[in-house]
């Protein structure tokens, strides 16, 4: 079985997002860039699987401008056997790259596509569900962990919801997307980034996969969030229901 993976390439978690001077969203130019924490996760998982000796390949995917390569090749270091790109230099948004995943799916033909569950710089947590709907199969989103038994050709899913943990039993081929505590991602070692050169990948554009790029939402602004005023020091249990009653409006 063949498990498809998308990664994505976004601003590094530690870096202080900074805002545009117009607006029009958050600087990307000189900044870190690395791969999304959840596609991190769905890709350990993919590999893990492999490993387990339920796949016989692990195939990462990334859209978007070059530079998705860079992520690409770090995919490939932690384990994935080849790498697809989709190059674009237009803005992607998530029924977009749904769609482009439903095309390579119809090239690729896999067993299973694993996402994150969201990324972490538009949070939008769409594309998952939106493949899943124009492939219709079966979904498990928010994985907290994955079972397969590909003799029965079914996926066993947990994921966490606000009453405990729900099971899904999915028919594959199937759409997954990682939670946060489903697994803890690998660190590519020296040799396997010298590998990863070697690896193929293969590139496609829009325009090949009969998919046309274009935006189903405006964004109207970009804003930092309001600062956080400074805290305040109260002398007793009296003047702290005064300020939660008359201040804040609490109580």
């Amino acid at each position: 079985m063949k498990i498809m993976v998308a990664i994505k390439r976004v601003v590094d978690y530690a870096v202080k997002i900074r805002v545009k001077s117009d607006k029009s969203g958050v600087e990307t130019q000189n900044v870190k860039m690395s791969m999304n924490p959840f596609c991190e996760i769905a890709l350990e998982e993919a590999l893990r699987i492999k490993q387990s000796g339920l796949a016989s390949e692990v195939v990462a995917v990334s859209m978007g401008p070059t530079q998705c390569v860079d992520t690409l090749r770090t995919g490939l270091a932690m384990g994935a056997d080849r790498g697809i790109h989709v190059e674009s230099t237009a803005a992607l948004f998530p029924l977009t790259v749904a769609k482009l995943l439903k095309a390579l799916v119809e090239v690729e033909k896999p067993g299973l596509i694993i996402l994150g569950k969201q990324a972490i710089d538009d949070d939008c947590n769409q594309t998952g569900q939106m493949v899943a709907g124009l492939l219709r199969w079966p979904q498990g989103t928010f994985a907290s962990k994955v079972m397969l038994d590909t003799e029965k050709q079914v996926a066993t899913v947990e994921r966490e919801v606000d009453g405990g943990l729900e099971t899904l039993c999915l028919d594959l081929p199937a759409v997954i997307t990682t939670d946060l505590r489903l697994n803890q991602p690998r660190y590519a070692t020296l040799p396997n980034i010298m590998k990863a050169k070697s690896k193929v990948i293969k590139k496609y554009t829009p325009q090949e996969l009969n998919v046309e790029v274009k935006s189903d939402i405006e964004v109207v602004e970009v804003t930092e969030p309001p600062k956080r005023k400074a805290g305040v020091l109260i002398s007793s249990v009296d003047e702290l229901i005064d300020k939660l009653r008359n201040e804040a409006h609490v109580i």
